[in-house]
């Protein structure tokens, strides 16, 4: 048999589209399932905001269907400019901002303009897509085990035994999949870490930047606080680049419109990458967001509900997971904090079902859930934990508040028919 691209031939599947089509299997037989496991949105749960729908209706209807700008319109990339500057303090110029049809265009561009095969490329897992993208680079990886007790997020100290010679740093907060976040003290931290490696680096010598995920940063819950390099350390934003859009903060996430912040010099390269890809968010989209994100009271109005429903699903499932705990069940939850997920603890290995069959691994457990109380959750190995790793993702994007306490009675019974 022929052989295709080595890339092609060593790629990893997803265990999350594997989940998926398991369960769109078991649905399409009429089965009920609590699907959790898609970072995405109900549109009938979670619409758009209306105004943004009406928008993108008027500009279809002025016809506005042509290619776009290769960096993205510029009533788009100003009104981006405007709003990270009302909402973080931090000011870009125009010229600084890239639109593109969402997040993975523009971290995929982003790793081709600044990492080269071999490069050290750092990141924590568990963590989206991290490994992938680094192992379609051909760079290096160097891999952190963030832990349970940091909310599974990189500390400082974790990251500076590996600075030396690396060129990326990847953070995400909040972050995907957890729902946790970065803490002020230790991001300004890696802030300081990354400025001094780069002041030893000798002239020409290429910098470390950092990858800088904030595409949940205005779903923040209760006291949280979400914190950005910039606007922390001024001097990192010549080696951060922000990746951000609408897809999360507006439940908008088919519409494809995302942007990257950065240096002159990598968005400029990052634009010229995504030239040849083509991949540019819709131009009535864009036309209709750069509107939109001018409507500040609506936009407040629409983020003060929408945050609001979020949380009250987030806190219902962690209240329930910690009743469970309490009831003796081997199971746990980490307090909402952030973004649209939950991170859960499901610790069954190694227990028996009824049937006399025991759950060897995690593998086992996610099956085992599924099958018997019918929820779907993402194992956090499928984010590049540890393959025993007992933690998962839960999503709420399809989450009906009617139905959590059926899920949880549900979760409890099959949890009821394990033994040791």
């Amino acid at each position: 048999m022929s052989t295709l691209s080595r890339l092609a031939e060593t790629l990893i599947g997803s265990e999350i589209v594997r989940l998926g089509n398991e369960i769109n299997a078991r649905i399409a037989k009429g089965e009920k399932i609590y699907n959790y496991t898609i970072g995405d949105f109900d549109p009938e749960i979670f619409p758009i905001p209306q105004e943004l729908e009406n928008g993108i209706i008027e500009a279809y209807q002025k016809r506005y269907t042509n290619y776009p700008p290769g960096d993205g319109v510029l009533e788009l990339r100003e009104a981006v400019s405007e709003f990270i500057n009302m909402q973080e303090g931090i000011q870009y110029a125009s010229n600084e901002v890239l639109i593109a049809s969402g997040g993975r265009p523009l971290i995929y561009s982003l790793f081709r303009t600044i990492v080269d095969p071999g490069d050290k490329v750092i990141y924590a897992v568990p963590s989206w897509n991290n490994n992938h993208y680094v192992h379609m680079n051909g760079a290096e990886h160097c891999v952190i085990e963030a832990l349970p007790e940091n909310n599974f997020m990189p500390r400082a100290a974790d990251i500076a035994p590996h600075i030396k010679g690396a060129t990326l740093i990847c953070l995400c907060t909040p972050q995907n999949p957890t729902g946790t976040t970065l803490d002020k003290a230790e991001l300004e931290k890696i802030c300081d870490l990354v400025l001094e490696e780069n002041k030893s680096r000798a002239e020409g010598e290429k910098k470390l930047y950092v990858m800088f995920d904030q595409m949940y940063f205005t779903l923040t819950y209760g006291d949280t606080k979400h914190y950005n390099p910039v606007s922390l350390r001024p001097e990192m934003k010549a080696y951060t680049i922000l990746i951000d859009g609408i897809s999360k903060a507006l439940a908008a996430t088919g519409l494809r419109v995302g942007w990257a912040l950065g240096p002159v010099k990598v968005i400029a390269k990052m634009k010229a990458l995504l030239s040849h890809i083509g991949a540019w968010a819709p131009m009535a989209e864009q036309k209709a967001t750069a509107k939109y994100l001018k409507q500040d009271s609506a936009l407040e109005s629409y983020l003060t509900h929408f945050k609001a429903e979020l949380e009250e699903r987030l806190w219902s499932i962690y209240n329930g997971f910690i009743a469970l705990k309490e009831k003796g069940f081997c199971v746990d939850a980490v307090a909402p904090q952030a973004a649209i997920y939950l991170t859960i603890k499901l610790d069954l290995a190694g227990k028996t079902t009824e049937a006399g069959t025991q759950l060897t691994n995690q593998s086992d457990v996610t099956d085992y859930i599924l099958s018997e109380a019918k929820l779907a959750v993402v194992p956090f190995y499928a984010f590049g934990a540890d393959k025993q790793s007992p933690w998962y993702r839960l999503s709420i994007g399809t989450c009906k508040k009617e139905e959590i306490s059926e899920m949880l009675g549900k979760l409890e019974a099959a949890l009821s028919k394990l033994n040791p």
